[in-house]
């Protein structure tokens, strides 16, 4: 079947450039390709009784399907350029935060009215954080919660379905070059286009170095975000949350001069797994209603790895490290940030000891044994950083599990229209390594589609 454009990926980048380009030219053929389900069958089945652990389903609910990764996140839309990707570099940083503004106006109209958007403008808390070696980045931040992101996701789909064709659980293979476009093999045949946009998330990053492989396209060796994910009680960071609710806090250690940032902080929210893959890592999400909410507060503290020639396989560096936590607990493990400094793993019994719930049932043990003593020394300057302006973040009972993983694609050589060197072939979203989250990777899919338009 032919297409006027094939899109590829159905996450945040993809559904707006459909969005986009439905709306510019409602003429135009277009057709997305998912590896994963629809919405509606996107249901994870770990339900913490009959199944507790992840069991490796064929395609992962959580990392795949319409909506992508993003899809069971907090819904969180950072409106930002200082962190979130680096779109501005290609796109200018006036344009970038027009676009994630048309977003939000976008994610308003369609079911998350009544949301509320933080800000750091004015807030004491950066002078806090100053004075105690931590930098608090700007950003004003759009809380969908769990479930209004679902909604919202929900009513976007509603309206592209009659307009475009769906393709689900539908993996592309490969991508040819053909005269005057593209062609894409699949299961179901193969499919031609004029145009061809790839959205394939950070979940499609080792297809995306097959593609740039097999077509010639130029990469860069990108990082690998390696950490923990902490959880506490929420009344530890409410003086935070209740007014910022997202705080990006990043810190510089003094014994090795890495940065350790907080990422993606939910709170009154739940730890979850995620499945990468094959590797089971872990995540955290938040709900926007009230009956949803834990008592609970969780965020991930992450340091960044850049390496450097001749090793170029950052993301197999991070997968080797989750499966060794997934070797030794089954999947992810927690320990008690007391029984960490103490040298001893933390146990069942210790766990039950304490005085909090975690949210996941994971596998207690010792983090030591996982992650690289460089970057656990890191984890543990910043939660006695973090505890000068949220005193109890170093409690002994304060939970961490592990690890959390970012996995990024090498960052493909794209020019100012995200176009790479084939005419007519645009590489978008997290896969690019050029935007790393929801608000960056939404304006992207809007910005090629207006080039295609165009």
């Amino acid at each position: 079947m032919n297409y006027d454009v094939l899109i590829i990926g159905a996450g945040p980048g993809g559904i707006f450039s459909a969005f986009e380009l439905t709306k510019l030219n409602p003429e135009l053929k277009v057709a997305v390709f998912e590896a994963g389900h629809e919405l509606s069958k996107r249901n994870c089945p770990i339900d913490g009784e009959k199944i507790k652990s992840c069991i490796g389903c064929k395609s992962c609910s959580i990392m795949n399907g319409f909506g992508g990764a993003g899809a069971f996140s907090d819904g969180k839309y950072n409106i930002t350029n200082d962190f979130g990707g680096t779109l501005y570099e290609y796109i200018g940083k006036k344009h970038a935060l027009e676009l994630m503004e048309y977003i939000d106006g976008i994610n308003m109209r369609y079911g998350g009215e009544g949301t509320k958007l933080y800000s750091t403008a004015g807030t004491k808390f950066k002078k806090l954080c100053i004075q105690h070696g931590l930098h608090l980045l700007d950003a004003s931040v759009r809380h969908l919660g769990t479930d209004k992101n679902y909604v919202v996701l929900e009513n976007l789909y509603n309206e592209l379905k009659d307009k475009l064709d769906f393709y689900f659980d539908t993996p592309v293979e490969k991508i040819s070059l053909i005269d005057g476009g593209y062609e894409i093999h699949c299961a179901k045949g193969s499919f031609t286009c004029k145009k061809c946009i790839i959205s394939v998330g950070r979940s499609g990053s080792k297809w995306m170095e097959t593609v740039c492989s097999d077509l010639n396209i130029q990469t860069k060796s990108n990082r690998v975000d390696l950490g923990v994910r902490v959880e506490l009680p929420a009344e530890v960071f409410s003086h935070l949350t209740d007014e910022l609710y997202e705080s990006k806090i990043v810190y510089r250690t003094q014994k090795y001069g890495d940065l350790v940032r907080t990422f993606c902080m939910n709170p009154k929210g739940a730890v979850v797994n995620e499945n990468t893959n094959g590797i089971v890592t872990v995540n955290g999400h938040s709900y926007e209603d009230p009956a949803k909410q834990t008592e609970n507060t969780n965020f991930a503290l992450l340091v960044s790895k850049h390496f450097s020639e001749p090793f170029k396989d950052s993301n197999g560096y991070g997968e080797s490290i989750a499966r060794l936590s997934n070797m030794l607990g089954g999947g992810v493990l927690v320990q008690r940030f007391g029984d960490l400094i103490r040298g001893r793993r933390s146990t069942p019994h210790r766990m039950t000891d304490s005085f909090m719930t975690p949210t996941l049932n994971a596998t207690a043990g010792d983090l030591s044994l996982v992650l690289p003593k460089r970057i656990l020394d890191g984890i543990i300057e910043m939660i006695y950083a973090l505890d000068k302006i949220a005193p109890g973040t170093a409690n002994d009972d304060t939970l961490l599990y592990g690890v959390e993983v970012k996995f990024y694609n090498m960052e493909v050589a794209v020019d100012s229209n995200l176009e790479c060197c084939h005419k007519g072939l645009y590489i978008i979203g997290d896969g690019s390594g050029i935007t790393h989250s929801l608000s960056h990777a939404s304006a992207s899919g809007v910005y090629v589609a207006r080039d295609i338009v165009k």
